[in-house]
């Protein structure tokens, strides 16, 4: 092997090696595991296991057939998986469902491939097999989408605000877009292009949602620096104009509500609020929001329970159903389903 084949197997296969790490850390090695979690791991592991297939086939064409056929069968979980993801992210799975659709699939796939191997109907699987699970592939990249349509949305709108979890959704979803479409078109550029690809979307997703992280946890609302202490006596005037604003004109439902726009509607600097939620109540401006909005929430959940859960974040000012579920249980420590359930006949 050559100096450029060397690193073209060095590109593409560094990818596979990080996938199949992270993959066996979110199954097996994360403390305090979520169902996305899972789903996640089994989809990197699903991923690597079909680029990896990709890439030694690349270098060594007489690359046994099992491994060409079990390249091909992780394909079909792909899809599913990222759908299940994305939907256990946003509070949407039924994970009953889920659990049974992918052991079917697991089952479906293995059945078939022991009564049809690869090493005895090759043309079957490189012809209406392959183009099969690329169109089963793309139709739950589409329903992804479609679940993630308000993040989406949001990307072009109000791009400061996507929270940490929908950076997660975007990046998979848009990371595995480009795979598929990669190995869509890999006729008419390379077969290893789909590796490559794997390899830079797997970096630049992990470089975004680092990025996303470290924003969440370091807010930076107000970049002049604080000189003096508010005065008890101004806190507490200002505090009261927030609460009659609050009670009269509920603001906070506003999902496009700034710090700016709230001291505008005080009459008072944005750098005079934005202190006095930092130092005299010990909160970001989008915690302190949140609270109000959970609240409404909570009364909606109650005395409207005619009203979709997703309508009822909405109706309180979240700008995606992703947000309102991750706040409402950070805030109250339940889902608001749940929360419903336990407080509608108390």
């Amino acid at each position: 092997m050559n100096i450029h084949n060397q690193l073209l197997f060095f590109l593409s296969a560094l990818g596979v090696f990080n996938s199949l790490v992270l993959g066996f850390y979110f199954l097996f090695l994360k403390r305090n595991k979520v169902v996305s979690d899972l789903f996640l791991g089994l989809l990197l592991l699903s991923l690597s296991t079909r680029i990896g297939k990709s890439i030694f086939y690349n270098f060594n064409p007489q690359l046994s057939k099992t491994y060409l056929q079990i390249g091909l069968s992780a394909c079909v979980l792909i899809g599913p998986l990222l759908y299940f993801f994305v939907k256990s992210i946003l509070q949407k799975l039924n994970y009953s469902f889920a659990k049974y659709s992918l052991i079917f699939l697991v089952v479906a796939v293995a059945v078939f491939g022991f009564l049809f191997p690869y090493k005895h109907n090759s043309e079957v699987w490189r012809g209406i097999i392959y183009y099969s699970i690329n169109i089963q592939w793309f139709i739950f990249i589409v329903l992804s989408i479609y679940e993630a349509k308000q993040i989406f949305r949001k990307l072009v709108t109000n791009r400061h605000q996507i929270s940490y979890e929908e950076t997660w959704i975007l990046s998979i979803i848009c990371g595995v877009f480009a795979i598929w479409l990669s190995y869509s078109l890999s006729r008419y550029t390379s077969y290893i292009s789909g590796a490559l690809t794997f390899s830079f979307s797997f970096y630049i997703s992990f470089m975004l949602i680092y990025y996303a992280k470290n924003k969440t946890l370091n807010p930076v609302i107000n970049k002049e620096k604080y000189i003096n202490k508010i005065d008890e006596k101004l806190v507490k005037e200002i505090q009261e104009k927030i609460n009659i604003l609050f009670e009269t004109r509920k603001i906070y439902t506003d999902p496009d509500l700034t710090l700016s726009i709230l001291a505008k509607e005080l009459n008072i600097r944005p750098q005079l609020l934005s202190q006095l939620i930092n130092d005299n109540l010990n909160k970001s401006f989008t915690q302190f929001i949140n609270e109000y909005r959970i609240d409404e929430a909570k009364r909606l959940l109650i005395e409207s329970p005619q009203l979709k859960i997703d309508a009822v974040g909405f109706e309180s000012g979240f700008n995606s159903s992703s947000t309102f579920y991750s706040s409402f249980r950070k805030i109250t420590g339940t889902t608001p389903s749940n929360y419903q359930k336990h407080n509608f006949y108390s």
